[in-house]
């Protein structure tokens, strides 16, 4: 398969106005959190090095960890193929989940329950 080069970031955003972003420990390569970037929150992470969002709940851009202190300060950002979806290579500056856990992604499904999750 011929690998395409494409130099241009045309960033295709959905019929919302926003794609998806992942969030990953770039020292440990675990996924902290899945949230939604519209071009401000995108224009924002590039311009300050740390991860904002577009909230949905509250329709307004967040700079992750604004109150509680645990921002994610991105150091690089990976695009896939289809230019709708980034991943954040971060480093968590404490835990990123709301709850208080390292990452959102602290439970595994177990048939129809969740479980904890082995680290």
């Amino acid at each position: 398969m011929e690998n395409t080069l494409i130099d241009r970031f045309e960033p295709k955003f959905d019929s919302s106005g926003l794609l998806t972003a992942v969030a990953v420990d770039s020292a440990s390569g675990a996924v902290r959190m899945v949230a939604f970037m519209d071009r401000e929150a995108l224009a924002k992470t590039r311009e300050t090095g740390l991860a904002h969002f577009h909230s949905r709940s509250r329709g307004a851009l967040w700079l992750k960890g604004e109150t509680s202190g645990n921002t994610l300060q991105v150091e690089e950002i990976l695009v896939d193929c289809d230019q709708d979806a980034v991943v954040l290579r971060c480093r968590p500056q404490g835990p990123t989940c709301h709850t208080g856990a390292e990452s959102c992604f602290f439970r595994k499904l177990d048939g129809d329950r969740l479980i904890p999750a082995e680290d």
